[in-house]
């Protein structure tokens, strides 16, 4: 079954009883209403509403179910995320494998990694755009252990340069985390997709913290940064379907904007050559990467646009 998201935009108080997650709100009138969540169906918890109390006893709950907790800053946007301490009964296990996983398989890992995304940014390309560009998949064939010669940053330099052509609302983009709106819609994705797969991490007994490509003394997901690289032009295609609906641009994300990159969890996506949804994907992903790092296997399952 697919874990839920449940995301507190008003005041409610947050609580556990009989391994059901109670949420109480007030209307205008005062007048309090309860309704409960079985905690084993849900994935992903966003807490915006600075005026939301949780109980410890309810967090302590979600943790345990492998729940990704996501909170917010001032300004309604994912600035921090809890994760359970142990996912896995292997997790010890699992922790000394990727820990002694060697540079040269690190670096393999990386370039499978980079090859997926650029080709899935490739498909964006021409599925959005409706026009063939070459140059993507040509240099998704020329991707060294390691990239060496940095083609993933070659790729995403071509890729934001053309994906929003034809937008009279975006004249020029530049992909910029503090940049103007529609980056504010991309980094709200990508948070939630940053959540989804440290929780799938989690799950498979690794260490979010220690990446095979990233590294940052001040991250502490630079694993989840690296394996949500193919998955971010799902994210992207998304951003792109809301701004042909109509959007208009947006200094604060509005409540319809943000409940359509909530359902990213739900995205279909094929991997393997079957289709599941990209929560579980991600799943699959992650415990892909741990059978390598313990010798099982050589190839990450990553989805394919």
């Amino acid at each position: 079954m697919i874990k839920k998201t449940i995301f507190f935009s008003t005041p409610a108080y947050l609580s556990l009883r009989d391994r059901q997650l109670v949420i109480s709100v007030s209307n205008n009138d005062g007048v309090k209403k309860e309704v409960t969540k079985p905690i084993e169906d849900l994935g992903v918890v966003v807490l915006e509403n600075r005026q939301i109390t949780i109980t410890s006893g309810a967090l302590d709950a979600l943790l345990n179910n492998n729940c990704a907790v996501i909170t917010c800053d001032a300004k309604c946007m994912p600035c921090g995320m809890l994760m359970p301490l142990e996912g896995n009964t292997l997790q010890s296990e699992r922790f000394r494998e990727q820990i002694d996983a060697s540079i040269p398989l690190k670096k393999q890992l990386w370039q499978q990694t980079v090859q997926a995304k650029i080709l899935n940014q490739y498909s964006v390309l021409k599925n959005c755009l409706g026009k063939e560009f070459p140059c993507m998949k040509i240099w998704s064939s020329e991707v060294r252990s390691g990239d060496l010669d940095n083609m993933e940053a070659r790729a995403a330099a071509f890729y934001w340069r053309n994906f929003f052509d034809g937008f009279d609302c975006i004249p020029s983009f530049s992909r910029d985390p503090d940049g103007v709106a529609p980056n504010n819609m991309l980094n709200y994705g990508y948070a939630i997709l940053r959540a989804i797969i440290a929780r799938s991490l989690v799950a498979s007994g690794l260490l979010p913290t220690l990446g095979i490509h990233h590294h940052n003394r001040y991250n502490a997901f630079c694993l989840a940064d690296d394996i949500m690289e193919p998955y971010r032009p799902y994210i992207d295609t998304l951003v792109y379907e809301i701004i042909s609906d109509g959007w208009t641009e947006e200094e604060s994300l509005s409540r319809n904007t943000k409940a359509k990159l909530l359902t990213i969890p739900t995205l279909e996506v094929v991997i393997n050559g079957k289709r599941s949804p990209l929560l579980v994907a991600a799943q699959q992903t992650t415990a892909s990467l741990s059978k390598c790092f313990s010798g099982e296997l050589r190839k990450i399952d990553y989805p394919v646009i």
